[in-house]
């Protein structure tokens, strides 16, 4: 066994916990708990990282959990009982070969949550053409396979009411890769021609909303709804993420985010162990998706005190279903 290995299974495997029975589960040998494996990254400094919240949980369920770095290779991944991917952040530098790990995955015969066919869908952000066809409502947004100077004057010429253009990839996480463009003369127009004339990208108009209400996350375990939050920036900023110094809050969702958030999932046809719906207020005070996170998304675990049980019981249930 390499020593990383060794490592994180000395440093970070939880050990069999109290009865099965305890939770009213089919009993289980006690002796042999089962192993999950929790995909994250080589190196999380500088990210929030709540997942170990949920080992108690698991523990109590009769699970042990051991972190493996997604770049590394692990041989068999049938040692695992499952594989949850959870913190792998720095994946888009090379999605490709993040896809290569999971499909090993499956290839092992290990169960993958969430799957692989949904994670490929879900890494291009694309998908939300699809669930806007499906008439889920998303923020407005234009697509395009690259774009050259013309085009991006021709779009601050559209965008003039509400400058500046939000310019994004269709593959990326974390508020990387973004630029707001208002004038052709700006320092953000030279850098967003120069990093989109040869990549796809996505254009949406800046949402003033995100900075006065903020950005819903609504999360769900094995279809049912867990908990929800709001995240705001910080003050002169847009983006909401805790790592650019967003603030964020536990919330109850109101039935209109619910509604669209639960409209979104049914688009699915298929039950995931996890997901993460992100929501927007529209000027005309309307919900919509901005997007739906399937991969590796944050679950916020500290704003709702029993969601880390949710979701250890909903990991238990979805691999005992599959057996």
């Amino acid at each position: 066994m390499p020593r990383w290995e060794q490592d994180c299974l000395a440093t970070r495997m939880v050990q069999i916990g109290r009865d099965a029975n305890d939770f009213q589960r089919p009993t289980r040998n006690r002796n042999l708990p089962r192993t999950c494996a929790y995909l994250t990254m080589e190196n999380p400094e500088g990210f929030f990282v709540y997942d170990q919240l949920t080992y108690e949980p698991l523990r109590n369920l009769g699970w042990k959990v051991v972190e493996v770095p997604w770049s590394r290779p692990v041989i068999p991944w049938s040692q695992f009982d499952a594989v949850v991917i959870r913190s792998p952040w720095d994946y888009q530098a090379s999605p490709a070969r993040f896809l290569d790990t999971l499909a090993d995955i499956e290839s092992a015969g290990t169960r993958l949550l969430n799957p692989l066919h949904i994670c490929r869908w879900n890494l291009d952000k694309t998908y939300l053409r699809e669930l806007q066809q499906k008439g889920v409502p998303i923020v407005p947004t234009q697509w395009f396979g690259q774009i050259d100077r013309a085009q991006l004057e021709c779009l601050i010429d559209e965008h003039q009411e509400t400058l500046p253009v939000v310019i994004k990839p269709t593959v990326g996480a974390g508020a990387t890769g973004i630029y707001l463009v208002s004038s052709v003369d700006s320092q953000e127009f030279a850098s967003a021609l120069q990093h989109y004339c040869d990549r796809p990208a996505m254009v949406q108009s800046f949402l003033t909303t995100i900075q006065t209400v903020g950005e819903y996350s609504l999360f769900y375990f094995a279809g049912q709804f867990s908990h929800a939050i709001i995240k705001k920036p910080k003050s002169g900023d847009f983006r909401v993420q805790e790592e650019h110094g967003g603030l964020i809050e536990s919330v109850t969702p109101t039935d209109a985010l619910l509604r669209v958030a639960e409209q979104a999932l049914a688009a699915l046809d298929e039950v995931l162990l996890y997901a993460r719906v992100d929501l927007v207020v529209l000027d005309d005070g309307s919900p919509a998706v901005i997007e739906l996170e399937l991969v590796e998304p944050s679950l916020y675990f500290p704003y709702d005190t029993k969601s880390a049980t949710r979701f250890a019981m909903a990991l238990d249930r979805m691999v005992d279903a599959a057996s």
